[in-house]
């Protein structure tokens, strides 16, 4: 089981890592997205680009110590609850699957990763 934990763990680096670049590079659809569509500011999509960036390198350290996966865990679940409700809110729900996806796979790996540590300080 722990091997497709890494596995979703992985996808969700690459996945965030991207929606963050995308977010801190302004790209023009993002901007209309966050301004015109959900009413959030500039600053506002920087902010949440900028934590996306570094909750994707928390899950990739992560891999070599699961505090970092854990506490990137949790703060990546807030930001994809935010989504989900922000894509409610502009009646946009069917696309509001795609974070719910995310914030469940965001769990297992949370679960997974709170189980590894557990195991390590029972260990020492």
């Amino acid at each position: 089981m722990l091997w497709v934990t890494r596995i979703i763990q992985g996808l969700l680096v690459i996945d965030f890592l991207v929606s963050g670049i995308t977010k801190l590079a302004a790209s023009d659809m993002v901007v209309h997205e966050f301004t015109k569509v959900y009413n959030y500011s500039l600053g506002f999509m920087y902010v949440i680009g900028g934590l996306e960036i570094l909750g994707a390198l928390g899950l990739l350290f992560g891999y070599w110590n699961s505090k970092f996966s854990i506490f990137s865990s949790v703060g990546l679940a807030l930001i994809m609850i935010g989504a989900i409700f922000t894509l409610l809110n502009a009646g946009q729900g069917i696309m509001a699957l795609m974070p719910l996806v995310i914030f469940i796979l965001i769990g297992i790996v949370f679960i997974r990763n709170k189980a590894v540590l557990k195991q390590k300080l029972i260990n020492n």
